[in-house]
């Protein structure tokens, strides 16, 4: 049984890798039998992988042995930010009143480095793996795993939906400059402004993933 499991787990980590990375992009078909040969693992563990990405509602069932990739369109994105925003602004709020936040000091002198040196310029990987590394402060700070729990949710579309928009050097630079002022302001113990900073920030993001999901011409299946 735990070597299915395992199996499960590779498929499932392997499928949404693809999915985030745009490797299998909305629309795609997966099927069964061919995705089970590809990923080297038996029906069972890979219908548990597929049914794990149905649950993040990152695929759809069409057929009882056909699924496809779901679509990611506007009104989804912006759902999703709705769900972000709620948590990420209560997140900085909870940080801003934990005893030690010596890791926000490091992170706020972090992004003012960046800053200084003019923007992320073209590291945006680089810049990503920051922000998690932010992500994961926040979430050590919070201690609440129902809170965690829903923000990794949240992350795991967040990470598709910004490969499908376009990397904007002029949003990165600003990006950065925000997330110095929520680390600033958590640092501080200001869980208001942490949070308006947040909301301020999430907003910023959205309208920048929205104009740039609307540039990109749309692909005939």
């Amino acid at each position: 049984m735990s070597h299915g499991n395992r199996a499960s787990d590779r498929a499932y980590a392997t499928l949404l890798d693809e999915i985030q990375s745009g490797a299998l992009a909305p629309g795609t078909v997966i099927s069964e039998t061919e995705q089970a040969a590809r990923l080297g693992v038996s029906r069972t563990p890979l219908r548990e992988a597929l049914a794990r990405l149905a649950a993040h509602s990152l695929v759809t069932q069409v057929s009882p042995r056909v699924t496809v990739v779901s679509g990611v369109e506007a009104d989804d994105i912006r759902a999703l930010f709705d769900v972000r925003r709620a948590l990420e602004e209560t997140a900085a709020r909870l940080a801003a009143r934990t005893p030690d936040r010596s890791a926000f000091a490091a992170l706020a002198a972090a992004f003012a480095d960046i800053q200084a040196a003019g923007g992320p310029a073209g590291d945006a990987d680089g810049y990503y793996a920051l922000i998690a590394r932010f992500d994961a402060e926040l979430d050590a700070a919070v201690r609440n795993d129902y809170l965690t729990s829903a923000l990794h949710t949240v992350r795991t579309h967040l990470v598709r939906v910004r490969r499908l928009a376009r990397d904007n050097p002029e949003r990165l630079t600003a990006s950065v400059a925000e997330h110095r002022l929520i680390a600033s302001a958590i640092v501080a113990g200001d869980g208001d402004l942490a949070a308006h900073a947040t909301h301020v920030h999430l907003h910023n993001a959205l309208a920048s993933i929205l104009d740039s999901l609307s540039a990109i011409p749309e692909e005939t299946p």
